[in-house]
This record gives C-alpha cells, sequence and structure tokens, in this order.
C-alpha cells in the first residue's frame, strides 16, 4: 500500500473512534465529519503537494510546499483545530502535512523540523501549541521520521493578523521570533525545513527563516498544511522550483 493512502487510511480510522455532537466542518449534529465535508476537503488537496509560493512572494520567504487549498472544509477544520479545541479533527490534517512533508523534504539528509510557534497567550488559551502537536504527529507518520526541534520563540507581542494585507503582516512580524540561545550550537549548519498550518501572505515563515539563518541554519524549504488560492498564477505541481 503506498504512502498516501496509508496515511489517510490511518486518519480514517482515528477519526471513527470519535464522533463529536457536530461535524467540524459545517456544525452539522450528530457527527464529527459529515460525508459533504469530506468530498469537499477531498476536491481541495492537490493530487500530489506543491509549490505554492504567495503572490507577491516576500523576499527570503523559503518554498513553500502545500498539500491542499486552504479553502471551504478544510479552512473549517483548520481553524476548528486551532482555534476551536476540535482535536478530534486534527487526525484529517495530519496525514496532508505528512505528505507536504514528504515531498519537502526530499532529497535532504539529517533534516530537522521547525514548527512555526503559537504565542503564549495562545498556548495558555488553547493549552498547547497547536502546529508543533500537529508537526509531531504528522512526522510519526513517515517512515522515516525526522527529528523536530521547538527552535523558534515569539520574542514580543504582535498584533492580531486578521484583516492585514501583505505588507501590513510583513511589518507587523519583523523581529517576531527568536532562536534561543540553547539551539544555536544544534542549528548552526543545520538543514532545517519550517512547519506550518497555512501559508497566506508568507509573512509567518519569511520571518521564521530568518530568525533560524541568523542563528546559523540552512532552511532548505517550508511545509504546510493548505495555501490560501492565489489569483493569476498556477501553482507549481511538484518539487520546488517555480
Amino acid at each position: 500500500m503506498d504512502f498516501w493512502r496509508r496515511t489517510r487510511l490511518g486518519a480514517a480510522a482515528l477519526l471513527d473512534l470519535v464522533l463529536p455532537a457536530e461535524c467540524a466542518g459545517c456544525g452539522g449534529a450528530g457527527v464529527g465529519w459529515c460525508a459533504s465535508c469530506a468530498s469537499d476537503l477531498a476536491a481541495a488537496c492537490f493530487p500530489l503537494p506543491r509549490h505554492t509560493p504567495p503572490s507577491p512572494c516576500p523576499p527570503g520567504m523559503p518554498p513553500v510546499i502545500a498539500a491542499a487549498r486552504y479553502t471551504g472544509a478544510l479552512r473549517a477544520a483548520i481553524v476548528a483545530v486551532k482555534d476551536g479545541g476540535r482535536a478530534d479533527a486534527r487526525p484529517l490534517l495530519t496525514p496532508l502535512l505528512a505528505q507536504a512533508i514528504l515531498v519537502a523534504a526530499a532529497h535532504h539528509q539529517d533534516l530537522a523540523l521547525v514548527p512555526m510557534p503559537s504565542s503564549r497567550a495562545a498556548v495558555r488559551r488553547r493549552g498547547e501549541a497547536s502546529v508543533t502537536v500537529l508537526c509531531r504527529q504528522a512526522n510519526a507518520l513517515l517512515g522515516h521520521p525526522h527529528q523536530v526541534l521547538e527552535a523558534l520563540s515569539p520574542a514580543r507581542r504582535v498584533a492580531d493578523q486578521a484583516g492585514l494585507g501583505s505588507a501590513e503582516r510583513r511589518a507587523n512580524l519583523v523581529g517576531a521570533y527568536a532562536v534561543p540561545p540553547r539551539w544555536r550550537d544544534e542549528l548552526a549548519g543545520r538543514d532545517v525545513l519550517l512547519v506550518d498550518d497555512v501559508v497566506t501572505t508568507g509573512a509567518t515563515l519569511t520571518e521564521g527563516a530568518r530568525a533560524l539563518r541568523a542563528a546559523g541554519a540552512h532552511v532548505v524549504a517550508s511545509a504546510v498544511v493548505a495555501a490560501t488560492q492565489r489569483r493569476g498564477r498556477a501553482d507549481v505541481p511538484s518539487g520546488l522550483t517555480r
């Protein structure tokens, strides 16, 4: 059985263990994930993870590989996991992120995965660092897991990104992340793959990459579950070149 089918079946099996009161996609009663939302999520997925740079692409942003479009039921599931406390919907996302990591990490040895950190306030509110949990669970699905390093930390408070344009998001995130001193020896000269749940304007991944490079890491690419749909430019079907 190939990797893609195996991970999707694994996600389905995990979802069968829980039956929350409402669908994480549409809010319908009686099932954790309804057939209609399952169909909508499948339609949002790329045949294979692909390079999905934002437009405009911020200077210094690493190549980004996404497994799907950030739309419809998938978007609702990501928001439900991150902000709604719906951990039961995370198994929908982990195989998608695992696929993106597999493509983005191809041809790299001794690669470390670095998840984008949540703010301290978000961790207190949610009870977890959502992307870090997602990254570790996706990594566990891989046949040859990578080392996961929580090597990025918030360096200052930032404004809510909702409603901000590309330039405003970049300005809001300048200097937002840093690598604590204890990680610098581990990262020096190391190939690193940044991991996040969604890419929109690329500002978050660009700032994370800047902080890692300042610590001596080589950021080879980034992997996300989903990318916002871009207008006027076709995504690259595979690989890390445009």
